[in-house]
């Protein structure tokens, strides 16, 4: 009996999850992996001219380094609050909800950068930025990976994470133009306040995840998103689509939600062990790369050369994140994770010790690579530990946890420096990595080639 065309009062999800699966791959598709991870490109935007732009904003403000330390950490400090929140209200509201309106709170944020006087108006707009950021990734993570199939769902949404090495280099290289001008990297936030117009635009047309949907029991809106989604894909591939076909489901509602299955009997360790991992990778990672554009220039490079080094380098990361999109169906999520990591944690010791320039594009260059391809598995492996009642907030929290890392780690390195000098904090960014990847090796499951259902039953 063909479900698109008897309703039933109740849908299970191993019915939803049939009909995802049977869904051949086109532009249909592709159009809403695109809306989702160009939203995401914008964030990495973000993100990465912090790297670029911390230095001249430093200077303008004549900041200490401590309150240079601060500013870095406001930003991760409203990723944690967003997180948290946006996945506690996209389990409980909808993914689209939160996913559509967050970029409101970023362009606004950006908005008021542009405009900011002082340290303080500084930090509280990268706070409010950070939150409306925070409120992006765990959700877009959720979205994709509850539409993706079986068979791409891995690496499409390592594909978007991808998307995190180009808003890198775009940033580096409009700081590099917008330093060079009057408009300076004020210009810069009322570019990015126009992007997430732009943003907001591209969401209108995204559909609800059925699978949320059939969570919360709005059976109705998950059959006719259902039958929306089959006859676009339809008319995209020009056929029939092909019958449901069953497969290891087992219908994973439940009374308990959010917080109570996050630390129940069977997901309380996945759940720490996701937290643990994510607060040193994130904390390895942004203890460097908060800090490397004024590293440079503290050494003796100018401002404009030292974003223009780390451009190069940053350019190394986009074969690093096809790399894992490649390998990631192939090898697993857990060992691409794994693999990456521990490659980072040798870059980022070497590029520590590295004595001249060319030793430090090289070595610079083998990082980024590393970076990216782990970042990509790990934003892959993550939303898959969790059922869907909970996958939002799963994602959520495990990012937050990630923010934590990225507060400890941008505060932390001021410290280091004056105390022990600038390669130490690279040792010790190598050990956070080797940490995170003994965590996701020895408590995390394999979830390669398994439907969502099937991970979390």
């Amino acid at each position: 009996m063909d479900p698109t065309t008897v309703a039933t009062d109740r849908l299970t999800t191993s019915e939803v999850s049939a009909r995802l699966e049977r869904l051949p791959w086109t532009r249909y598709q592709r159009g809403i992996f695109l809306m989702i991870a160009t939203a995401w490109l914008f964030d990495s935007i973000d993100l990465g001219a912090l790297t670029f732009l911390l230095a001249p904003i430093s200077r303008e403000f004549g900041l200490t380094a401590t309150q240079t330390g601060l500013v870095g950490s406001a930003t991760f400090a409203g990723m944690f609050i967003g997180a948290v929140a946006a996945g506690m209200l996209a389990d409980r509201f909808g993914r689209l909800a939160v996913f559509k309106y967050s970029i409101l709170v970023w362009g606004v944020a950006s908005l008021l950068l542009a405009f900011s006087w002082d340290f303080a108006s500084l930090a509280s707009f990268r706070l409010l930025l950070g939150i409306g950021m925070g409120a992006e990734f765990p959700v877009a993570a959720a979205l994709l990976s509850e539409f993706m199939p079986t068979a791409k769902r891995g690496r499409y949404v390592a594909l978007m994470e991808g998307t995190w090495p180009v808003g890198f280099i775009f940033a580096g290289v409009l700081s590099f133009i917008l330093l060079s001008t009057t408009l300076g990297w004020r210009g810069f936030f009322v570019l990015q306040a126009l992007l997430a117009v732009a943003a907001l635009i591209a969401r209108r047309s995204l559909p609800e995840s059925p699978r949320w949907l059939t969570s919360r029991g709005r059976f109705d809106e998950a059959r006719a998103t259902l039958q929306k989604l089959e006859r676009n894909t339809e008319k995209a591939s020009g056929r029939p689509l092909p019958e449901p076909q069953p497969h290891l489901s087992i219908d994973t509602s439940s009374d308990a939600t959010g917080w109570r299955t996050l630390f129940s009997r069977d997901y309380r360790t996945r759940t720490l062990a996701s937290w643990a991992m994510w607060f040193c990778l994130l904390g390895g990672y942004y203890g460097l790369t908060t800090w490397l554009g004024k590293l440079l220039a503290d050494s003796g490079f100018d401002v404009v050369k030292s974003v223009g080094y780390i451009v190069v380098m940053a350019l190394w990361g986009i074969p690093g994140f096809l790399t894992a999109a490649y390998l990631i169906e192939r090898v697993g999520r857990k060992v691409c994770l794994v693999v990456f990591a521990l490659c980072a944690a040798v870059a980022a010791f070497l590029y520590g010790t590295a004595a001249n320039l060319p030793e430090l594009m090289v070595t610079g260059s083998f990082l980024q690579f590393f970076f990216f391809g782990m970042f990509s598995s790990i934003f892959a492996f993550t939303p898959e530990l969790f059922p869907t009642r909970a996958r939002a907030l799963g994602m959520g929290s495990s990012t937050a946890a990630g923010r934590l890392g990225s507060i400890f780690g941008p505060l932390i390195v001021p410290l280091v420096i004056t105390s022990h000098g600038t390669t130490i904090v690279f040792a010790a960014s190598a050990v956070l990595f080797v940490v995170g990847s003994a965590i996701a090796m020895l408590f995390l499951p394999e979830t390669r080639q398994s439907v969502l259902e099937e991970i979390s039953a």
